[in-house]
């Protein structure tokens, strides 16, 4: 789970990093609190070398509601090859019905399929929002997505920078010791 900071104070027990220097200095120029609460959030995360990755599924379906699950579920299956098969399939049932088997007053729909265009009409009036709801979720999961990628990435370049200034000082560091012994 993702760990909140609002202060980029180092615990007693720990070192100062340079992660933490770094914040201090952000503090004292006043260009920590420019910064957005999420981004604030990073950096404290990143000093306190805190891992918070998560997968991105799962933190949405957290919190995901019960009416959320079905408008992706409607989405889900009428924007499928099944859906529209099978709706093709009742459209000429119905048409078939309608046209040849019925007869006289026994059709409940006669031509020009009055009834069935009502019907459709209800359908994409109910259908169309929902699938708009299923889309706006999904771009939600995207923007979260997004963020957690963007969160991972600044992590991961402020460790390559870490392991670049250790290389660096040990390859000093060997390159000293090479100088002593010749």
């Amino acid at each position: 789970m993702t760990q909140s900071y609002t202060s980029a104070t180092v615990p007693a027990d720990q070192p100062p990093s340079h992660a933490h220097m770094l914040g201090q200095i952000l503090l004292e120029e006043g260009g920590f609190a420019r910064l957005s609460a999420k981004d604030q959030a990073l950096v404290c995360a990143i000093a306190h070398r805190v891992h918070s990755t998560q997968d991105a599924n799962e933190a949405f379906e957290l919190q995901t509601t019960f009416g959320q699950k079905l408008a992706d579920r409607v989405a889900e299956v009428g924007g499928s090859w099944g859906f529209v098969i099978g709706f093709c399939v009742f459209l000429v049932i119905w048409a078939l019905l309608n046209l040849v088997i019925l007869h006289g007053q026994a059709r409940f729909d006669p031509y020009p399929f009055i009834f069935l265009n009502l019907i459709l009409s209800m359908l994409a009036a109910i259908q169309a929002p929902i699938i708009m709801m299923a889309q706006n979720r999904q771009a939600e999961k995207d923007r979260l997505t997004t963020r957690m990628d963007y969160e991972v990435n600044v992590k991961a370049e402020h460790e390559i920078a870490l392991l670049r200034q250790h290389i660096t000082q040990l390859h000093d560091k060997l390159d000293r010791h090479l100088a002593q012994t010749t």
